[in-house]
């Protein structure tokens, strides 16, 4: 800094040191447009080699994502034996003698209804009667219920199918 070379800056305790360009040559306006143009051209070709980067880089992504040889032969032995099993339990499902035909199931499903329904009847009656017998009954309904010996679906965990 005393030579001039270098020239020195205070900021407050701090010292800042820097070239000092007064003793660089002053460039040409024809040597600033040929840098210029060689920081375009530098900024092409680094745009070029991020692009292909990013390209490389995408398509590491994918392979490293996919499967290898070994593991692919192992999912497709996988894959195999369950459709094996698949198969072996259609055939087991096919040979059997014990199908149930559209008409039977239709027959199971309309008397499983009129059971439904005759439940729900009989239940609500039922209810409806105990009701009208608990109007003048001075004890609570708990205690009728044990007096009498009714066991409700509630107790024993029993719900009316949909």
């Amino acid at each position: 800094a005393q030579q001039g070379r270098v020239r020195e800056k205070a900021y407050g305790k701090q010292k800042i040191y820097f070239a000092d360009q007064e003793q660089l040559p002053a460039a040409s306006d024809a040597e600033l447009r040929g840098l210029d143009g060689e920081i375009a051209a530098r900024s092409a070709q680094l745009q070029a080699l991020l692009q292909s980067c990013r390209h490389m880089e995408a398509e590491l992504k994918d392979l490293n994502s996919s499967m290898i040889t070994p593991e692919m032969a192992k999912e497709i032995e996988v894959l195999r034996k369950e459709c094996a099993s698949y198969t072996e339990k259609l055939e087991r499902i096919k040979s059997a003698t014990n199908h149930v035909t559209p008409e039977e199931k239709e027959k199971v499903c309309r008397e499983q209804q009129l059971y439904r329904r005759e439940w729900r009847r009989r239940k609500r009656m039922a209810t409806e009667l105990l009701d009208a017998i608990l109007e003048g009954y001075p004890k609570s309904k708990k205690q009728f219920f044990e007096e009498v010996g009714i066991e409700t679906d509630e107790e024993h965990g029993v719900v009316l199918p949909a």
